[in-house]
């Protein structure tokens, strides 16, 4: 398919690029940093050679979130958010970005979002998960009460959230000890990210601002497999959910979610993804530098799905949802 639109696809600045070093082995540190640090050179040969117009660019992870220092985390967001409108300006027909933002200060997020979307002309925010605010040791969520304001200006300026995976500290991964398989992409990512998003639901905050749009990668982190058990567990028991949300949480899902194709290129599971929250609601993306983007799109091309379904989750979705010119 010609045309694509892709957007969990990374890139790194010298301030967080050691960030992505234990991710792959050493013997193929060296590919994954140039991939990280390229834009206009084997990143748009590959987009062009398997049908991606355009990439909408996010830095690398943990990156800002694992920087617990308050103010050197925000100097950080807005010297890669100033890097990246100068590489989009080079090109803005094949990029655009996502803004990276400082939550360990909602008020200071707020601003950078602000300044991403109506200065620099960013299509919203991704977020590498919880952040640590002023100690190594914390782990800080996004359904605390102190977002609330930055919620109501994402959906005030109209533009998605993407929630991106990162490992648990190491202080809260004693599941994993003696396993360190299990980190990153193979397990760890999808568990954390799906819990931060089953908080977001649970929370209330999609009653009080139900316009907000939330995406979620790599085929929605194994959410979609399990929302029906989520909210039908012990059915025969007849007592009110132990949370502040006033519907299901697959009510806030189906209405509150995107979901990307990044990093998870398997019929069965999109097929599923289709059935539990329609083809309007998935997006094309390939997760590179992490993924090969001949993976994905190979994949995606040709993949047991109608060509109308297709060309939504290839691109209209995304042109719809990030109001993108044609």
């Amino acid at each position: 398919m010609q045309g694509k639109i892709a957007l969990e696809e990374h890139f790194a600045i010298p301030d967080t690029l050691q960030d992505s070093a234990g991710f792959v082995p050493d013997n193929c540190w060296d590919e994954l940093k140039h991939r990280l640090l390229d834009f206009h050179d084997t990143r748009l040969k590959l987009m062009d050679k398997h049908g991606i117009e355009m990439m909408l660019l996010s830095l690398n992870a943990p990156a800002v979130q694992a920087i617990h220092d308050v103010k050197k985390a925000d100097e950080i967001a807005r010297r890669a958010n100033d890097f990246l409108a100068e590489q989009i300006a080079k090109r803005p027909d094949r990029f655009q970005g996502f803004a990276a933002l400082a939550m360990q200060d909602p008020d200071l997020a707020t601003k950078e979002l602000q300044r991403c979307v109506r200065d620099l002309g960013f299509k919203g925010a991704l977020v590498n998960g919880f952040s640590q605010i002023n100690t190594p040791e914390s782990a800080v969520y996004y359904d605390l009460k102190q977002y609330w304001g930055f919620w109501a200006e994402c959906e005030k300026l109209d533009v998605p959230f993407y929630l991106h995976p990162r490992n648990p500290i190491p202080s809260m991964a004693q599941i994993y000890e003696g396993h360190s398989w299990l980190l990153g992409p193979t397990w760890a990512f999808g568990q954390e990210t799906a819990v931060h998003a089953l908080r977001l639901m649970g929370s209330g905050l999609f009653d009080a601002h139900p316009k907000l749009q939330i995406i979620l990668g790599h085929m929605g982190e194994g959410l979609p497999y399990s929302m029906w058990r989520i909210d039908n567990r012990n059915a025969w028991v007849k007592a009110a959910p132990k949370y502040p949300a006033k519907r299901k949480i697959a009510d806030y899902f189906r209405e509150n979610f995107y979901l990307t194709t990044s990093g998870n290129f398997r019929t069965q599971t999109l097929i599923d993804a289709m059935l539990e929250i329609g083809a309007d609601r998935i997006l094309f993306s390939t997760d590179w530098p992490f993924e090969n983007i001949d993976h994905a799109s190979d994949w995606f091309d040709v993949t047991s799905i109608s060509e109308a379904d297709r060309i939504k989750i290839g691109r209209t979705n995304s042109v719809n949802l990030f109001k993108l010119k044609p």
